[in-house]
């Protein structure tokens, strides 16, 4: 295998290496110029080229820190090639170990089914689905994971795997280093990742899988186990063993080095029952001045020449540039409506000062809300505040909690005096700081 070329003035002759690079999307390929030649010919001959890229299934929702890797995908399609969507139906009751300090938990089948059917919903915005020949498919690694002969498996492929190497990858070594448990079962990952790619390339003729950087150990064990295989492996006797490539992408942080897709209040969830359409509008709208043309790039469609303009955008200016990128985005992931209805919502709240119909709700019964014996209990029991003595801090010290615009500097005031003062209507609008508002409605 070639040296993996990780230059971003590698002069490309494919569309979609020549954007990638652009975007800034390229880390490390395994063969850079080995690929960009097989691209260029197949956008020539508008035959599409098969890349995938794995998503376990440990949660309902994927969150923002996956959305470099479907922009990824998208890209590819974009320039004619074929999206390959694999769920690790399979590989998620296994764990990977790729950036964990301690085993993932274990989710039985419907837990992993659950999960699947809400991540499956993510990518009908993104990308293209269908019979054709560059539409994405989507398929699941436990059709072949879970039929596996133990014996006939660890004879045909594990014996291509050196366990001084495996030893030697990031993910195991950095447990080890830390005397952090590591099961079996886990060291058996990056195995079942190469075998995944050994099995794409038999079922869908994939060459490329692409992955973020703290996977590129795993990609290259697919790659190898390609080219190691004999024609004649029993349970593969026809599989031709035409060469693989891999390409991932840059770590995703801020530009003060926070990692993308978690906020103090949560993961940042790209399903609309996890977060709302408005609250993932707002986290973009938030973004780092210095992150703003990085991020045009790597999670819009739009051209250099916008994003240039965006970017060098200062003062005021850069607020309007914020505006743009958190309703591209989000018009990518909830639809171009629901953007549009979230950049309202703000305008009324940030710059009329009033409230909206459409902003976050939080309903709670009239016998519910008096339980709470002080305004800052009743913070806690919206999680507004992650406890009583937070709700407190935020009241008192802080000065950042206001009823329908009014501060509340007491955290001894009563749900009583609450409901008389601001609800008399039933609803009350109520703010955490300059940025965090929700109307509060008493249920019917």
């Amino acid at each position: 295998m070639e040296n993996a070329m990780t230059t971003a003035q590698y002069q490309a002759k494919s569309g979609f290496i020549r954007e990638a690079v652009q975007r800034g999307f390229l880390h490390q390929c395994t063969d850079l110029k080995g690929l960009d030649a097989l691209l260029h010919e197949a956008e020539q001959k508008k035959q599409p080229v098969a890349a995938y890229i794995g998503f376990d299934c440990t949660a309902p929702s994927l969150h923002v820190g996956s959305l470099m890797q479907i922009m990824l995908l998208r890209l590819w399609q974009k320039h004619g090639h074929k999206p390959v969507v694999l769920m690790g139906g399979g590989t998620t009751k296994v764990g990977d170990p790729s950036g964990k300090d301690e085993s993932r938990k274990l989710l039985d089948d419907a837990g992993i089914a659950a999960n699947m059917a809400g991540i499956k919903k993510v990518f009908s915005q993104f990308l293209s689905f269908g019979d054709g020949a560059s539409d994405a498919v989507m398929v699941n690694n436990a059709d072949w994971l879970d039929k596996l002969n133990y014996i006939e498996f660890l004879r045909d492929y594990g014996r291509h795997f050196s366990v001084n190497r495996m030893l030697s990858m990031d993910s195991v070594k950095l447990r080890i280093e830390r005397e952090q448990h590591l099961s079996f079962l886990e060291f058996n990952y990056m195995i079942l990742q190469a075998y995944d790619f050994v099995e794409l390339n038999k079922r869908f003729s994939c060459r490329v899988q692409f992955g973020g950087s703290d996977q590129w150990g795993n990609i290259i064990n697919g790659v190898e186990l390609q080219r190691k295989l004999p024609s004649d492996t029993p349970s593969n006797p026809t599989l031709f063993r035409e060469p693989l490539f891999g390409f991932t992408t840059p770590l995703l942080t801020t530009s003060s080095g926070a990692k993308m897709g978690k906020t103090a209040a949560g993961a940042v969830w790209m399903n609309a029952d996890m977060l709302s359409p408005y609250d993932y509008w707002q986290y973009w709208r938030n973004a780092e001045d210095a992150d703003v043309g990085r991020f045009l790039r790597y999670f819009t469609d739009m051209g250099e020449q916008e994003i240039a303009v965006l970017e060098r955008a200062d003062g005021a200016a850069i607020n309007e540039a914020k505006k743009q990128l958190a309703t591209a985005v989000t018009a990518l992931c909830h639809g171009r409506d629901a953007a549009e209805k979230a950049q309202a919502t703000a305008a009324e709240l940030f710059e009329k000062g009033g409230a909206s119909a459409d902003m976050p709700t939080k309903t709670i019964s009239r016998d519910e809300l008096l339980a709470q014996p002080t305004v800052a209990h009743l913070l806690a029991a919206l999680e507004v505040a992650a406890s009583v003595g937070e709700a407190r801090r935020d009241i008192e010290k802080n000065k950042c909690i206001k009823f329908n615009d009014e501060l509340v500097d007491n955290p001894q005031t009563t749900t009583s005096d609450i409901l008389s003062r601001y609800m008399q209507t039933g609803e009350v609008k109520l703010s955490k700081g300059k940025k965090q508002h929700w109307l509060v409605k008493l249920a019917a």
